[in-house]
């Protein structure tokens, strides 16, 4: 029996909706199976670099899918680059969606370093030669003492710290407060990569 026009359509839509909700179910994963995949690096794309522990992976599982076209372009950055023969400077990746800033200048001591988060970019953050002492704290547990301004907030917060080096790079998402360049004894100069990732805009 043919279906009328009307009704066609109230199928396909009803089929629709279905897809949707099985897609979303897909793609909802225990935090098992999120801490595999940041494991098993197929988004690496042969980048040799691992995450740092501090990683939130269940946050870079949600920002990695829902743009993969600009991290793989940020991890293509790191592995295909001589990092040591980069002068400092800013580098376009994907314009101003993805950039690298590369920096090479003395770390700071704690008391003249300010937390910061970001809101439009995420940082991705390695050390390419030296070391260098970075805070973490979650900005739900910190207090804003500068309100934003594009693209920083800054707070006063209790965090974990992180001796920086090689091997290793960091992620700072929208809610991760973090506080970065501080001294390590026997490291002066410190160089290193910021690549900045645009946040997926939402709807």
């Amino acid at each position: 029996m043919k279906l009328a026009l009307p009704s066609k359509i109230i199928l396909i839509f009803c089929f629709a909706i279905i897809l949707c909700k099985y897609a979303k179910a897909q793609q909802h994963l225990s935090e098992k199976e999120i801490n595999q995949w940041a494991k098993q690096k197929e988004w690496a794309k042969g980048l040799q670099l691992n995450l740092h522990p501090s990683v939130n992976k269940d946050s870079f599982y949600v920002a990695y899918h829902r743009n993969p076209k600009l991290w793989d372009a940020a991890f293509a950055f790191l592995r295909d680059k001589d990092l040591d023969t980069l002068s400092p400077g800013k580098y376009p990746i994907i314009g101003e969606l993805v950039y690298a800033n590369i920096s090479e200048a003395p770390s700071h001591n704690k008391e003249d370093v300010k937390w910061e988060s970001h809101k439009n970019y995420i940082d991705l953050q390695y050390i390419i030669k030296g070391k260098e002492l970075i805070g973490i704290a979650d900005t739900a547990t910190a207090t804003i003492t500068k309100p934003y301004t594009p693209d920083a907030i800054n707070y006063t917060a209790e965090g974990k710290y992180y001796i920086a080096g090689q091997g290793n790079f960091f992620l700072f998402f929208p809610n991760d407060a973090h506080r970065p360049t501080i001294k390590v004894a026997g490291y002066d100069a410190v160089k290193k990569i910021v690549i900045k990732i645009q946040t997926a805009k939402t709807e």
